[in-house]
């Protein structure tokens, strides 16, 4: 009769599966190849959809916006009364941001933007919503607790900063404005768009660095 060790059973095992994708993962590759074998896409279709959400309408259009925000008096102007019409001057607009409401950061407000209803996001130009946005304890404890919620994220807020939580719904959705890091009034609009993340657009983060230039 064959023998065994259960422990190098359980450690070839913990082994085997540690090089394993997450069940969404699966999923997600089994659909793929399924669609592929059928006929329905190209994996190099494929390849350029991920690096096109990943590289060119992720986060980097959002912040192309918010530095000419920063660099753009008029266009500033513009983007707060009518942020929708406003980003057509980069070609941004599509159904997720047909109706953009933009909100500012100052030193006595901070932003915060959910969705309690679901997931509601402008991925136009912010690219793919994070797992966490999409998670039921953020929806509900980003308006319950929003202050909480932003010390979670390394954003430790003064009590005499109001925070302001706007919640997406499918017809208006938001990009919040982040203010401009000192330091960097004489650099010009693409290498300030180089220090805007998605999480300052979406209010999960705050004071931006200079560290990324």
């Amino acid at each position: 009769m064959a023998s065994f060790k259960s422990e190098e059973v359980a450690a070839i095992h913990r082994h085997l599966h540690s090089h394993l994708p997450s069940d969404p993962a699966l999923r997600v590759k089994a659909l793929e190849s399924l669609a592929i074998e059928k006929g329905l896409v190209t994996a190099e279709t494929i390849d350029s959809w991920i690096e096109a959400y990943r590289d060119h309408i992720g986060p980097k259009r959002g912040a192309a916006v918010v530095a000419r925000a920063w660099t753009d008096t008029d266009f500033h102007a513009r983007l707060m009364d009518d942020a929708a019409e406003a980003i057509r001057d980069f070609g941004f607009e599509g159904s997720a941001t047909g109706h953009l409401k933009a909100v500012e950061n100052t030193s006595d407000t901070h932003n915060l933007i959910v969705c309690t209803l679901c997931s509601c996001y402008p991925f136009s130009l912010l690219g793919m919503s994070p797992s966490w946005y999409k998670s039921a304890e953020y929806r509900a404890r980003s308006v319950r607790e929003p202050r909480k919620v932003l010390a979670e994220f390394g954003v430790d807020l003064a009590r005499d900063i109001a925070v302001r939580v706007w919640d997406s719904t499918a017809e208006l959705r938001y990009i919040v404005i982040p203010q401009r890091p000192k330091g960097t009034e004489s650099w010009d609009a693409d290498r300030l768009a180089g220090i805007v993340t998605r999480n300052s657009m979406i209010g999960t983060d705050r004071d931006l660095t200079l560290e990324t230039c």
